[in-house]
């Protein structure tokens, strides 16, 4: 997959999420937190104001340091797509 076409399907798949209404389990989303955050090239701490939040978000990115960009975008594409294939 070209650059382009990957940054499409990752845009794709980022508004299929953000237009999603119902709940999404929280162990899904943290990894999607740290996939959009590597692929978007954001390492800011986390910004809630709840630490255990916090918490749970910088682990996420933690565990995900190792992912480039492009990997980070093909990992959130992938996760959304099994995802909502069940549903």
């Amino acid at each position: 997959m070209n650059d382009d076409t990957l940054d499409k399907a990752f845009e794709d798949a980022v508004e299929r999420v953000n237009n999603y209404t119902a709940p999404l389990p929280a162990d899904f989303l943290l990894r999607l937190y740290a996939y959009y955050k590597i692929a978007n090239k954001n390492y800011d701490n986390p910004g809630s104001r709840k630490p255990l939040i916090n918490a749970f978000k910088a682990n996420a990115l933690f565990q995900a340091r190792n992912v480039s960009e492009r990997e980070a975008k093909e990992k959130y594409i992938d996760l959304v797509m099994a995802h909502f294939k069940n549903l």
